[in-house]
């Protein structure tokens, strides 16, 4: 019976576990119907396997057969999906470190060409150091030298005004 059932049913399996399925059932109908006279002899009370109930228990089976199948294809769409993220994303990665190595290259160019600015400001700044060094060092001799002539104008004028008076007196002696 199972065999007439089942023949038509599709399985995602060999022949031979579809036969072992089939030999299964029967075996399985066997030891309730022995289990059926088990109970009859304890209990005193009747059990009965019909054919209407065998035919259920295949229908059981099938039906459970059916909902997990439909489980196993959904999980295993949902794994080719996530595969197939997956490839995407090993693709975008093996790029982006492609584009990493040679960002690193521009990076690393760039910080060359910015260390040899750096020394050159550097330098430029130690040499206009220097020349403010000499500047101030100039001015400072120059504020002397100003200082010095403002110390001894005073002085001549100072001889000037005591000397006024005499020079007076010889212009006007003269005329």
């Amino acid at each position: 019976v199972a065999q007439h059932f089942l023949a038509s049913y599709h399985i995602e399996c060999t022949d031979e576990v579809k036969q072992s399925v089939v030999n299964t059932m029967g075996t399985i109908h066997d030891i309730v119907a022995e289990k059926c006279v088990e109970y009859f002899e304890r209990y005193r009370r009747r059990t009965f396997v019909t054919p209407k109930s065998y035919l259920s228990f295949i229908g059981g089976y099938k039906a459970i057969y059916k909902e997990k199948f439909a489980s196993v294809g959904s999980l295993s769409e949902r794994m080719r999906t996530g595969l197939a993220k997956l490839m995407e994303a090993e693709v975008s990665v093996s790029q982006l470190s492609k584009e990493l190595v040679m960002k690193e290259k521009d990076l690393a160019i760039a910080s060359k060409k910015a260390d040899e600015v750096l020394l050159e400001v550097t330098m430029k700044a130690h040499a206009a150091e220097e020349v403010k060094r000499q500047v101030q060092t100039v001015k400072d001799k120059a504020q002397a030298i100003v200082d010095d002539i403002a110390i001894d104008k005073a002085a001549a004028e100072e001889k000037l005004e005591a000397a006024r008076p005499a020079l007076e007196e010889a212009k006007a002696a003269l005329q």
